[in-house]
């Protein structure tokens, strides 16, 4: 499979991903904007796993041969922190992203992307 369909596959797996949380986890996630809203902050996450993740893999691999659960957790919640900064900073009309249930709702939601991420790096 060549680079650009496993980016491809890989964005359009964060784009269903974002709109499966905003669909199916609507007290701890919510995204406002429609398709537009789901393509922008799926791609800022495809992104995120493509320059910042190896950084940050170097980076925190001594804490995650002692704490991987917890360093998997810290590093999508970084993730997350991250775009939605940069969403605050867009046009209210064309996203919003939220983050309910306080710091459960950011452990929940970091734990389902790390999951899907983890599951896209082994089978792409």
């Amino acid at each position: 499979m060549s680079p650009a369909l496993k980016l491809a596959i890989k964005a359009l797996i964060n784009v269903m991903l974002i709109w499966a949380l905003n669909v199916y986890l609507p007290s701890y996630f919510s995204v406002i904007g429609g398709l537009a809203a789901y393509v922008i902050i799926g791609s800022l996450l495809t992104l995120m796993n493509m320059f910042v993740r190896p950084l940050l893999a170097i980076i925190t691999f001594p804490f995650r041969l002692l704490f991987t659960l917890f360093t998997t957790i810290a590093v999508n919640a970084f993730f997350l922190y991250v775009i939605y900064e940069i969403s605050l900073k867009m046009d209210p009309n064309i996203v919003v992203l939220s983050i309910m249930g306080g710091l459960t709702g950011w452990i929940l939601v970091s734990l389902i992307l790390g999951v899907v991420n983890w599951v896209m790096k082994h089978v792409l």
